[in-house]
């Protein structure tokens, strides 16, 4: 979850590092350091607690700080408070090693107390600490250089990493180990650049290697060698990465999350394009055969926070499109669970970076059982993109707000495209509809666009209501997958208690929370449920609710009911989360701006969870 760079090239070491830093804050802001070499000297170690800006002015954006080799880290803390002491990059005591790591150490306790048996002192209470000092422990007890110790330290780990560390022997190189946890490589001019994410080194290559699961990459001005964990040198071959420089900016708007929202027409549109061939659909660019579709008996859809609400949604499109039952899980829960698996199932995994820690181990764990996995996830050569069996990429392009957003909306198309693909090829959707639904998702971009333009009167409600304690969001079928998501998005942004509730169990308890000026957003955009609805927003609004209603053009009768109406673009009920959920953005959005939040970095959540 922590952020990670290093650099080792011609220039000077720390602006590269503050730069990357700064491109990878969203996955960690408790605190920052970098660790800087210049030639033979020692290196110089700066830290900082609090946002990266600290340490940019300590460093006098990285002027005060020469050498052109350096490791740097922003931290999201798992173990040990946030402080300078514990802190990245963390120190051998004679600073033989110095290490930045993302991850954690599972065995840290017993690794700790074996150094300590061998003479070493700790200085933090972090894991980090730890496997510097084993790396350090195996480097001068065998004598056979950085990789080998590296090798070494990397059987008695156990947990999950991404590590770089730096050697005093080897003052102008950088050793990078990696399990579980991301770490990308980029070559470009005589420069070698190492990151935990794309967007760290975007400005200066687009073309990089993956380190995989145990292995141990080298990296030297310009160039850089990889060996597995038996010490022998391997092959690997770059990979481009698409997005541009420019994508993973702010482009003059004020927070990323804002530009995301606006980018969700594009992305859309892309995702869509990148299967429909001549107005139908081909899986064929995923790799999944009709015969394995034909076969299909049970679909298990496994994800996280957001992504496990894309689940939600997509569960009830392929249920009404299909006979195939399906099941939506929480990664976190699936993967412990000990049920058995059914035969001709397919395990989706649903992850925005392709490195969710819970969503991977899930993954693995149903390949194991034999069954057929598919990832969609948005970063190209992601460890649940390599995992799976096929994968099918959404083209959101880069997300830097932790808040997720166009990547969501993604990931809805996708799982509506499964749909529509698996009930055609199983015989259960005639051509006519076929077509016609098909038609109908195109049209799904232009609809959010006319959401985004009328955005205003989101931003006068928003802020009127940016003081309220709770909030709650009810509805049925798939408007109460899209209230799970608008839940989350009020929760991580805004700070404010809420809660989503399937509109039909409010009697059964939740309705005993509701009193004067309460607010409950309800989203009734399933038109065989409307009155169900209607009938629940009337039972909140006798005791005392305000009441935002979320609905369709031509539902205009909710506005006798409701004290604020917000209206979607009408499209088939089976898309309608797509456009429904954009409302729900703009509104934790607009409520965490009218707050003065950090929009784009809310306290105590990074953007990519590869640590359980």
């Amino acid at each position: 979850m922590c952020g990670i760079v290093g650099f080792t090239g011609k220039k000077q070491a720390a602006p590269v590092l503050l730069d990357g830093l700064s491109k990878l804050e969203y996955r960690g802001y408790d605190s920052a350091g970098i660790a800087v070499r210049d030639g033979s000297a020692p290196a110089e170690i700066v830290k900082s607690k609090g946002k990266l800006k600290i340490l940019r002015e300590m460093t006098n954006e990285g002027k005060a700080v020469a050498g052109t080799c350096g490791i740097g880290h922003t931290r999201w803390a798992t173990h040990g408070e946030p402080s300078v002491t514990n802190a990245h990059p963390l120190s051998s005591d004679d600073q033989n090693v110095i290490g930045v790591h993302n991850g954690i150490i599972e065995n840290y306790q017993e690794l700790r107390e074996k150094l300590i048996k061998n003479g070493y002192s700790f200085k933090s209470q972090t894991d980090t600490e730890v496997g510097v000092k084993l790396v350090d422990y195996y480097y001068k007890k065998y004598g056979f250089g950085p990789v080998d110790a590296l090798a070494r330290a990397m059987t008695r780990i156990r947990g999950s990493y991404a590590m770089e560390l730096m050697f005093a022997d080897f003052p102008d190189e950088i050793y990078a180990i990696r399990k579980d946890s991301p770490m990308i490589i980029g070559i470009a001019d005589g420069e070698s650049f190492v990151a935990s994410d794309v967007p760290a080194i975007l400005k200066y290559t687009r073309s990089v290697y993956y380190v995989g699961d145990l292995e141990i990459a080298r990296l030297k001005k310009g160039e850089v060698a990889f060996y597995n964990i038996d010490r022998e040198e391997i092959h690997k071959e770059p990979v481009e990465i698409k997005w541009d420089a420019e994508a993973a900016e702010k482009a003059g708007y004020e927070h990323f999350m804002l530009k995301e929202i606006h980018e969700q027409p594009k992305a859309v549109r892309d995702t869509c394009n990148s299967l429909v061939r001549d107005g139908r659909i081909d899986l064929g660019v995923i790799g999944l055969k009709n015969e394995d579709i034909e076969n299909l008996r049970q679909i298990y859809i496994v994800a996280c926070g957001s992504a496990y609400h894309v689940g939600m949604a997509v569960q009830y499109v392929i249920e009404e499109l299909t006979s195939i039952q399906v099941r939506v899980e929480l990664a976190s829960e699936f993967r412990y669970r000990r049920m058995k698996l059914r035969e001709n199932c397919l395990v989706i995994v649903i992850s925005q970076s392709g490195e969710t820690a819970d969503s991977l181990a899930a993954l693995k764990m149903a390949k194991q059982r034999g069954a057929k996995t598919l990832g969609i996830v948005n970063v190209v050569g992601s460890s649940i993109a390599r995992e799976a069996d096929n994968v099918f990429y959404t083209l959101a392009g880069p997300e830097i707000s932790v808040a997720t957003t166009k990547a969501y909306s993604c990931q809805l198309v996708a799982g509506y495209m499964l749909a529509i693909q698996f009930a055609y090829v199983r015989g259960e959707l005639p051509e006519q509809e076929y077509l016609r639904l098909i038609a109908e998702l195109e049209t799904i971009p232009k609809k959010i666009k006319k959401i985004l333009d009328d955005k205003e009167r989101i931003q006068w409600f928003a802020s009127k209501f940016a003081a309220v304690k709770d909030a709650f969001f009810i509805g049925r079928g798939i408007d109460y997958a899209v209230c799970l998501e608008g839940s989350l998005k009020m929760k991580e942004i805004s700070y404010i208690h809420s809660e989503a509730y399937a509109a039909g169990e409010l009697k059964h308890g939740p309705i005993s929370l509701i009193e004067d000026g309460t607010l409950v957003i309800s989203v009734v955009t399933q038109q065989e449920l409307y009155e169900k609805t209607v009938s629940n927003m009337v039972e909140v609004k006798s005791r005392g609710a305000y009441l935002m209603g979320l609905t369709c053009y031509g539902n205009y009768g909710i506005e006798d009911l409701a004290d604020f109406t917000v209206y979607i673009p009408n499209t088939d009920h089976l898309f309608l989360a797509s456009l429904a959920v954009i409302p729900l953005q703009l509104m934790g959005y607009y409520v965490s701006c009218a707050k003065g939040l950090d929009v784009d970095k809310p306290r105590n959540l990074a953007k990519s969870v590869t640590v359980e």
